[in-house]
């Protein structure tokens, strides 16, 4: 007779069913795990032995076999050993092997049979939703798992436990979701003094999602800018928090089940690896640019970064998307990011100083931005300078809006735009449009349309600057309230254009 429990094996953030097997059959006693374990998964039998042990249950003098089926698949992890230990329980009659059936599990055994957490209880309790079966988890997994809330999650603190439960003993009750996380407290948009043209920026790119690039002197307050961007962004709705949550699950970023509404900020050092960046390692796992998804990445001293680093974003950015491709894994994780990036004009930071700028200028500030390549720059829709701050301007009283008053017009910015692109897969802002979607939503008028061409032939646009140029002005008429694009909307989006190269030049 082969018993059969289930679990799930991680291809990205996507749970591939996989089918537990145990058959006991005469023959030399033995404990063996067949279907492409890892080392985790082959120390499972050590584990699940001395586990079992722990409650009393000796296993028979019989080979006992346990297959992972498919068994193609690479199966990665220690959360097998619940799945595991379920089948063999099955197999030796200590449960109903119904109750084994009818269950998804995923959970690690300690020695003393104590189930401990382990990563992706969000994505897994998506799988049993569709495949109907009831999910049981350890206790620490349970909140982040209810989330879910098509099936049933039951959380045991250990193997006994799981046992009195399929035994009737004592039922498990069902998990409760957690508790949203509260938002932490963002620094607000009033506390930078000046800088209105750059606030103007942060506003129209939250608005639309378009990538910022500032560039400026040091102590101008560019960071000061990026860690205010948070805080006039929409908040995440239903299908974007559990998206973007799967994603922290399979990272180890949920602490005690609580789901965040505020959108992620990740801001790596410069000296990320490639690895750091994109997703990788031994289990390849997601990088801080799908850590990033629906939320913003910040990449401070972006000149600093290593050259691979920064190329690896050209294409993620384009496809919202990035592929981590290993000998032993060839994964997709979702990326659609905002990218804000933060530069001096050269290395020393005071180029346009002349009191202060080395005897290097103005070869220092080309030397330093060609480390910066023409095809990333041109993915940054908005690029801006960032003056330093005059001494009137911090020792004025502040009289700036707040953050509250900002994000309520990207609130209706990003309204107008989910109307526009209600009904179409993929399409959530003003920089997911694309040929013939753009050019229906953002043809601007005939003024427009002359300006237009005046700038592309004079600047050179690309038609990835043309068309990035039409997103911008689309989201700035949005800011405003216009169905069209008229003239005033095209030539602000045009003056974000302007090459920093052409500046520092």
């Amino acid at each position: 007779m082969t018993t059969r429990a289930h679990t799930v094996a991680f291809q990205g953030i996507e749970p591939r069913p996989v089918e537990v097997q145990c058959a006991l059959s005469p023959g030399l006693p033995g404990f063996f795990i067949v279907g492409l374990p890892d080392k985790a998964v082959s120390e499972a039998r050590e584990r699940v032995r001395a586990a079992m042990s722990a409650l009393g249950l000796a296993l028979p003098s019989k080979r006992i076999t346990i297959n992972l089926s498919p068994a193609d698949l690479p199966k990665e992890g220690s959360h097998f050993d619940l799945p595991i230990a379920l089948a063999l329980m099955a197999a030796l009659s200590i449960i109903p092997p119904e109750a084994a059936e009818g269950t998804l599990a995923l959970g690690e055994l300690s020695l003393d049979g104590t189930l401990v957490p382990v990563l992706g209880a969000l994505p897994a309790a998506l799988a049993a939703a569709e495949s109907g079966r009831t999910l049981l988890c350890p206790d620490a997994c349970g909140p982040e798992a209810a989330w879910v809330g098509g099936t049933t999650v039951l959380a045991a603190g250990s193997l006994l436990g799981v046992m009195r439960h399929f035994t009737g003993a004592a039922r498990l009750t069902p998990a409760q979701p957690g508790e949203v996380v509260a938002a932490p407290n963002v620094p607000d948009l009033s506390e930078v003094k000046g800088q209105e043209r750059a606030k103007r920026a942060l506003e129209v790119a939250a608005a639309g999602r378009h990538h910022l690039l500032l560039v400026g002197s040091p102590g101008s307050g560019k960071s000061m800018l990026a860690k205010r961007l948070p805080g006039i962004l929409p908040p995440l709705d239903a299908a974007e928090a559990l998206e973007t949550s799967m994603i922290h699950s399979l990272a180890g970023l949920i602490d005690a089940g609580g789901i965040s509404r505020l959108r992620p900020f990740r801001e790596p050092h410069h000296t990320a690896s490639k690895a750091a960046m994109v997703g990788g390692g031994r289990l390849a796992r997601p990088g801080e640019m799908s850590l990033a998804h629906n939320g913003v990445l910040f990449l401070d001293e972006l000149p600093e970064f290593n050259r691979d680093v920064l190329e690896s974003l050209r294409q993620p950015v384009e496809t919202g998307s990035v592929v981590v491709a290993r000998a032993n894994a060839h994964l997709r994780y979702p990326c659609r990011f905002l990218l804000i990036a933060a530069a001096n004009p050269c290395k020393c930071g005071h180029m346009f100083e002349p009191a202060q700028a080395c005897g290097r200028a103005p070869l220092c500030g080309e030397d330093y931005m060609a480390r910066l390549s023409e095809p990333l720059l041109d993915r940054f829709d908005i690029r801006l300078d960032v003056p330093p701050v005059s001494f009137s301007d911090l020792d004025a009283p502040t009289e700036s809006e707040r953050s509250e008053v900002v994000a309520a017009r990207v609130a209706e910015a990003r309204a107008r735009q989910a109307a526009r692109f209600d009904g179409i897969e993929g399409i959530r802002v003003n920089a997911d449009a694309e040929g013939s979607l753009l050019e229906e939503i953002a043809r601007p008028d005939a003024e427009g349309r002359a300006l237009l061409q005046d700038a592309a032939e004079r600047f050179g646009l690309t038609a990835r600057g043309y068309h990035r140029v039409l997103k911008v002005a689309r989201t700035i008429a949005d800011l405003d309230g216009s169905d069209e694009i008229a003239r005033p909307h095209l030539a602000e989006a045009l003056s974000y254009r302007v090459s920093v190269r052409e500046k520092v030049a």
